[in-house]
């Protein structure tokens, strides 16, 4: 289990949980979650939650939370796992040790290989 504190408009970034499903409590404020579908659809799911609603994501799919409040909100997360993994996708992405070629996520991201440099700096 997790307590996860976030400041007004504060985000959980997306990411995913690899051998865990998660199931997330509001005990304060107000939170916007979703998560993502698989391939092929790659369905957005979101929903606003408020104290004392409680979501569940899937095991392994992308998902995320943004305080849509104006006052902090605290959750806590509960995994069906001791060893959930976490792979938050923008550090995945843009700041693997060594870094993926630029061309190759110029390419999947189809924008020009100066927008990742510049993406891959930042990590």
């Amino acid at each position: 289990m997790v307590r996860i504190d976030y400041a007004p408009w504060g985000i959980n970034p997306p990411h995913t949980h690899p051998r865990a499903t998660e199931i997330l409590t509001i005990l304060e404020g107000t939170l916007e979650v979703g998560f993502i579908t698989s391939n092929p659809d790659n369905r957005l799911i979101t929903k606003v939650l408020s104290k004392g609603d409680v979501f569940v994501f899937p095991v392994g799919l992308v998902h995320f939370q943004r305080n849509v409040g104006k006052v902090n909100a605290v959750a806590i997360g509960a995994l069906s796992s001791q060893n959930p993994g976490v792979i938050t996708i923008a550090n995945t992405v843009f700041g693997s040790k060594p870094a993926i070629a630029a061309d190759v996520l110029a390419k999947a991201f189809q924008v020009d290989s100066g927008v990742i440099n510049k993406l891959q700096s930042k990590f």
